[in-house]
C-alpha cells in the first residue's frame, strides 16, 4: 500500500483550498481535529513540514519543545500520528480508548522519544478516541 503524502512539490506549500480539493468529506474531519487541540492548548503552533521525496509534506502541531500532532494527508482521507511516552502509553493502556489503537500502540517500536502510531480518518466514528489522545499528549 503506497502510504505518502498527496502533496508531494517540495516547491509548493499545500493551501486550504489544496486540502478541501483532495481531502473531500474529510476535510471537515481536519478540521474539527486540529480545532480541538488549539481549543486545549491556544498557544499551540501549526505548521507544514516537508519531510523529504520519501514522504512528502505533513502539517504539525507543536509547542515549544515537541508535536503534539502531525497529519498526514492522504487521498480522500488522512492519517494522524502521535509519538507517546512511557507515561502516555501507560495512560493509554489504562484508558477506555478502542483496544485496536490500544493494540497498535503495544506493538509500535519503541524509541528514545517514545512509541509512534499512525491512525487513518476516514469518518467520525474515531474522533472521541482521537480527542482522549490529544488530552493524553498534552497531559505527559
Amino acid at each position: 500500500m503506497d502510504d505518502l503524502s498527496i502533496f508531494q512539490d517540495k516547491a509548493i506549500v499545500p493551501a486550504d483550498r489544496d486540502l478541501v480539493d483532495k481531502l473531500g468529506s474529510t476535510y471537515n474531519l481536519w478540521i474539527q481535529i486540529q480545532d480541538f487541540v488549539f481549543e486545549k492548548y491556544p498557544k499551540a503552533i501549526a505548521e507544514w513540514n516537508y519531510s523529504g521525496i520519501k514522504y512528502g509534506w505533513n502539517f504539525r502541531i507543536k509547542d515549544k519543545k515537541r508535536a503534539i500532532i502531525y497529519f498526514l494527508p492522504r487521498d480522500n482521507y488522512f492519517k494522524v500520528a502521535f509519538v507517546f511516552g512511557q507515561k502516555a502509553t501507560d495512560t493509554i493502556l489504562e484508558s477506555d480508548i478502542s483496544p485496536e489503537i490500544k493494540n497498535e500502540l503495544e506493538k509500535a517500536t519503541k524509541y528514545a522519544e517514545g512509541r509512534g502510531i499512525r491512525i487513518e480518518i476516514k469518518d467520525k466514528q474515531i474522533l472521541t478516541d482521537i480527542e482522549k489522545l490529544i488530552v493524553i499528549k498534552l497531559a505527559n
